[in-house]
């Protein structure tokens, strides 16, 4: 076990429909297998406005058990993205975290599987998930290539890329470049990384440097902004130290007929046993994945399908296995 961290705060998102489900599933996990923490979990909620077709707000019965579980729901105003892209919530929502505290932001949809507090955190060298593949960008005909499309980003930013890269991957391999999924990430002030990041991403969507003309930005913005922000805060790939977080202390499930077909016996166990409480039961039916899925058993039928042991390499392939097999919900 490593050194015990600085306290630090947790956020997540909190919106109507499916997000509001998961986060009772996040609260509950971690409650439950990270007893040590002792920070604050905050669920940025999106207000209504101009920038949403509809009322992104979660519902009170399970605002009011998030309460219960000792989570703090927060409001925030979307100013840049809503509707149009759903994925900003996580840029926008640091706001509602307390200025020059540590944080770690993680998915809504992910399980915490064991003590956060046993990663010995580097807060003041931010870092996010290196659980990625080469998504972006997509190599076209005409594209430029890695590092003109990466360096001209940089260069918009003022940031040194040279020591971003990863020289131990070969020239115009998409390892060789600062890269994370966006799963999870964390720093020591969610004030200023929330500013970078929401500077950055609106920058990179409205007046995109001309390499990035043919490259798609949704869904992907978020993920093409965040290694500046990180190496513009002076952090970086995460060390060993960190690879729990995309372990045996969380696991981002990203939807549960994908936690079935991939996640281990323990992680199954602990998903069914923080779910079985009646009170988080009734909450959980409502939504018709964790209905079917875990409290029908679907979700061992989709696990008989596979040999975890011998996964197929890609997720494309496992959402396919299942969607064949007719038992795909999200």
């Amino acid at each position: 076990m490593g050194q015990q961290p600085a306290p630090f705060n947790i956020m997540i998102v909190g919106q109507g429909g499916r997000l509001e489900y998961e986060a009772l599933l996040f609260t509950a996990s971690l409650r439950a297998y990270s007893p040590q923490f002792s920070g604050q979990l905050y669920i940025a909620e999106p207000q209504p406005g101009p920038l949403w077709d509809r009322d992104p707000r979660m519902s009170s019965p399970v605002k009011d058990h998030l309460a219960a579980m000792g989570a703090q729901v927060v409001p925030f105003e979307t100013r840049h993205f809503g509707s149009s892209y759903p994925q900003g919530n996580k840029i926008e929502g640091l706001q509602v975290l307390p200025a020059n505290q540590p944080f770690i932001f993680f998915d809504t949809d992910t399980m915490i599987t064991g003590e956060l507090t046993d990663i010995p955190f580097n807060f003041d060298r931010p870092a996010a998930s290196m659980r990625r593949g080469p998504t972006w960008p997509v190599e076209e005909l005409y594209w430029p290539g890695y590092t003109a499309i990466w360096k001209s980003l940089y260069d918009r930013f003022g940031l040194a890329f040279e020591s971003s890269l990863d020289l131990s991957q070969p020239d115009e391999y998409w390892e060789r470049y600062l890269y994370f999924n966006a799963g999870w990430f964390y720093g020591a002030d969610p004030a200023a990384f929330g500013a970078r990041y929401t500077e950055y991403a609106t920058t990179i969507r409205d007046n995109p440097p001309d390499e990035l003309v043919i490259q798609p930005l949704d869904p992907w913005l978020d993920q093409v902004a965040l290694p500046l922000v990180i190496h513009g805060l002076g952090g970086g790939r995460p060390g060993p130290a960190v690879r729990g977080l995309d372990g045996h202390i969380s696991y981002h499930y990203r939807m549960l007929p994908l936690f079935y077909a991939t996640a281990s016996d323990a992680q199954v166990a602990m998903l069914e046993d923080v779910t079985a409480p009646n009170k988080l039961k009734k909450l959980l039916k409502l939504h018709e994945p964790f209905k079917r899925m875990v409290y029908q058993k679907r979700g061992h039928k989709v696990r008989a399908l596979f040999d975890r042991n011998n996964l197929p390499r890609h997720e494309r392939a496992i959402r396919n296995q299942i969607k064949s097999a007719g038992f795909w919900m999200r």
